[in-house]
């Protein structure tokens, strides 16, 4: 069974609701224009309250950056503070260093099998059209085995659902990152929904 992800985190009730059931990692996105954008602030609120009420099992959080320069990245995740950072765009071995340098696991959007800048995890995502992540869309989940042979650890995202959460689980990725279907409006997460995808599931 794969480990969990919810990103686009926005809320602290629903954050809190999330650790309870026993997911892995929380994640915010920081990208601008995004719908479920956060800033450093509400970020660092949120993880606050999540990690004081769960104690020692409290969920890793993650920051979603875009295009953002490295300077503003590690200071986002100072100020959070951050576990992972999560890089959607030409990011290179250098920028992947300076970031793990400051304590903080990488994922990075992938490339092909053999494109790898040193990063902790790849991530598969759906892309529509120039954008390669948060599309909702269904990434190509027949890379997997290919990334999984080549050594990398597999962070499988887009247009993950209660519909196919069943398959996601064994497809061999590592995580498993849902976001919109569990949401009732964009950035709004619904218990409810992921309690529904939650029960798609094998058990854990």
């Amino acid at each position: 069974m794969p480990q969990l992800k919810v990103c686009g985190i926005t809320d602290a009730a629903f954050a809190l609701e999330a650790a309870r059931r026993g997911i892995d990692y929380l994640g915010f996105i920081f990208a601008a224009g995004s719908p479920r954008r956060v800033d450093a602030a509400r970020a660092r609120e949120i993880a606050h309250n999540v990690r004081h009420e769960t104690g020692v099992d409290a969920p890793r959080f993650v920051g979603v950056f875009v295009e953002q320069d490295v300077p503003e990245i590690l200071q986002i995740a100072k100020a959070v503070p951050l576990d992972v950072v999560q890089l959607h765009g030409a990011y290179g071995s250098e920028k992947v260093a300076a970031i793990k340098a400051q304590g903080c696991e990488v994922w990075r959007l992938a490339g092909d099998e053999k494109d790898c800048a040193g990063e902790d995890a790849t991530l598969l995502d759906g892309r529509d059209g120039a954008r390669s992540g948060g599309t909702g869309r269904l990434a190509d989940w027949s890379r997997i085995a290919d990334l999984k042979r080549a050594g990398r650890r597999v962070v499988l995202a887009g247009g993950i659902s209660a519909a196919n959460a069943a398959a996601a689980a064994t497809s061999g990725a590592d995580i498993v990152d849902v976001n919109s279907s569990l949401e009732t409006a964009p950035g709004v997460k619904s218990t409810a929904l992921l309690d529904a995808f939650l029960a798609e599931l094998p058990p854990r």
